[in-house]
């Protein structure tokens, strides 16, 4: 976990090591600069998983194994949340964000004209929700997704079904 520190009241605190905003504490300080504000990283890689798949163009998200794993782990009782972050790695500091994706495009969709669309949106969001400044988006175009792909494997599971 990582922190976002907005700003110390006095000086009277000791020293922790991290760069921190230092100012005045009291009824004169405005409410907001009180305290600090700690955001995980999950907190980042979901918002920028969510940003990513408001995209037209983007069909998943992950490489081929994690999608298979994840699709495994979601159906599994307990398994555990929707996969928002699969595909979507962060390295958060105190004042910037880098995002790493693994994506899957529609197949027709102009990959370089998705990417920067993906790159604005996640950008948009995690500044505006985290306060962090992303210094880069990195994609990884792992898979085109062929129209016809879900068809066929619909197909395969109703024939093994009982009728």
């Amino acid at each position: 976990m990582t922190e976002n520190t907005t700003s110390f009241g006095g000086d009277d605190r000791p020293d922790t090591g991290a760069n921190t905003l230092k100012g005045r504490a009291g009824a004169g300080t405005p409410a907001e600069t009180r305290g600090r504000t700690t955001i995980a990283d999950g907190v980042v890689a979901k918002i920028a998983g969510m940003a990513t798949r408001e995209v037209p163009g983007i069909h998943n998200l992950g490489a081929g194994m994690a999608r298979a794993l994840g699709a495994m782990r979601e159906r599994a009782p307990g398994g555990g949340g929707t996969g928002l972050t699969r595909g979507v790695k962060v390295e958060v500091g105190e004042r910037q964000a880098a995002v790493d994706l693994d994506v899957v495009v529609e197949y027709g969709v102009p990959i370089v004209e998705v990417a920067g669309a993906v790159r604005t949106n996640v950008i948009g969001a995690v500044e505006r929700m985290t306060g962090l400044e992303v210094v880069e988006v990195n994609i990884t175009v792992d898979d085109v997704h062929l129209p016809d792909e879900d068809e066929d494997e619909g197909t395969d599971r109703d024939q093994g079904r009982v009728r």
